[in-house]
């Protein structure tokens, strides 16, 4: 996303540098964008979201250099706001599609931003000699800074260490794609209509758009969801190419009946469980742990004119749930690191630690293995995560093989790796551009 400098009448660039090196802060204590950003006031939203983003995205470089500018650690409030500036640097910002500001400009509205805020007020003429000293010397601070592995690839070094580790072929593919912001990817629900008809009412509006996937539309130019003719009333729905390949991954190369009892069991915020329902009859039960993403399943439900049996209940708790039928089809889109997305997420790789893959490979585990009882002879599970670590993926399938002899493989693609860094050629001849990294394998129950 482009970051342009604000008209006169709308908000400051410093108000928005200010309001992003807050939102970096608490990234950096251990929050999430998600919970950040509301907090910041609705006109300056916008703009602070993509610079807080592109900031995250340059942070190991932007930090690497703010350690050889001060000559002393400066506190948490000053770093983050010198890392904010230095990252829409000029001589940082070199990629298409990256924020585009006078080098000065920057330094006045920082320095102003710093003046405006009580931890940063008495720093800032040290932020300002900084800045400018990067102005002076940027070409030999930027070289010596990306001798730093953390600051050439903007990811934690274990982060670095287990990509080269599971994907040697790939792995600064990978690194790359996660440094570019995902393009705007939206399936159209094919219960109102075909792909052809709405892709022709983008193009009446001068939204230009080319086909992705079996029912998905990747527009030229990300816009607000309220500008999507039909949008409101369930025409379409937005979702990355690779999350749209769950749905025919589990229907495909059979014929459903109507009422064919399907389990989608870590549902929210509903978008699996939608596609599924727009392709098929089905009687679905959508599960969620988590109260309040249930009401975003039926949130979603509702603006498609879909309908699901949504319950609030943990999917590894099958007693507490389950009515003893057997299910025909199982989704699992398990909880997992979120690797895959840091296109869209650009604080995962800064929040997450190395331990967290081993604890979600077991949550991962321990879902397979209370739900697999509960899928019918002959039936199908497809599991998924949103990850790139092969212990998410093809470890955790393996193992799962050696553990079930009446489980096999169906077809499925594995790893899909972000920006189509290796990925399976099968899907890409049907997603051209880029796509965010998942894994899928489907788990056939033998019939006997």
């Amino acid at each position: 996303m482009n970051v342009h400098a604000p008209l006169p009448s709308g908000p400051s660039l410093a108000q928005q540098i200010q309001h992003a090196a807050q939102c970096l802060r608490g990234v950096q204590a251990g929050r999430s964008l998600t919970e950040l950003l509301p907090a910041v006031p609705a006109a300056l939203r916008p703009g602070v979201q993509a610079i807080a983003f592109h900031a995250l995205r340059q942070a190991g470089l932007s930090a690497a250099l703010v350690r050889l500018l001060a000559a002393r650690a400066p506190t948490p409030a000053v770093r983050t706001l010198m890392q904010v500036a230095l990252s829409l640097m000029p001589a940082v910002c070199v990629a298409d599609g990256d924020p585009r500001y006078d080098a000065h400009t920057l330094v006045n509205q920082t320095v102003q931003a710093a003046k405006a805020e009580r931890d940063t007020q008495a720093q800032a003429g040290f932020v300002n000699a900084c800045l400018r000293r990067f102005l002076r010397e940027a070409e030999a601070l930027l070289a010596e800074a990306r001798r730093d592995p953390v600051a050439l690839w903007n990811h934690p070094a274990w982060w670095i260490r287990r990509v080269q580790q599971d994907h040697p072929q790939d792995w600064q593919a990978i690194l790359r794609a996660n440094n570019r912001p995902g393009g705007m990817a939206l399936r159209v629900n094919r219960r109102q209509g075909t792909r052809e008809a709405y892709q022709q009412q983008l193009q009446a509006l001068g939204m230009g758009a080319h086909p992705v996937g079996e029912d998905g539309l990747v527009l030229d130019q990300p816009v607000p969801v309220d500008r999507l003719p039909g949008f409101a009333q369930g025409s379409v729905s937005v979702q990355d190419p690779a999350a749209q390949q769950a749905a025919p991954l589990l229907l495909a190369g059979q014929a459903w009946p109507a009422g064919a009892r399907v389990l989608d069991a870590c549902a929210a915020p509903g978008g699996k469980a939608a596609h599924l329902l727009e392709r098929a009859e089905l009687d679905l039960w959508a599960l969620d742990a988590d109260a309040q993403r249930c009401a975003r399943i039926h949130d979603n439900l509702r603006r498609l004119g879909l309908t699901a049996r949504v319950r609030h209940a943990d999917a590894g708790r099958p007693a507490d749930w389950w009515d003893g039928q057997p299910f025909d089809a199982i989704l699992l889109d398990a909880p997992c690191t979120a690797s895959g997305i840091v296109r869209r997420h650009p604080d995962v790789r800064w929040l997450r630690r190395e331990s967290d893959i081993a604890q979600l490979a077991a949550v991962q585990r321990e879902l397979l293995e209370a739900l697999w009882p509960l899928l019918r002879p002959g039936g199908r599970l497809l599991y998924a995560t949103c990850s790139v670590f092969r212990a998410e993926g093809d470890a955790q399938v393996q193992a799962f093989l050696e553990r079930h002899t009446d489980a096999r493989r169906g077809a499925a693609p594995g790893h899909l790796l972000p920006g189509r860094a290796g990925s399976d050629k099968q899907f890409n001849d049907n997603a051209p551009g880029e796509h965010d990294g998942f894994f899928y394998a489907r788990l056939d129950k033998s019939a006997a």
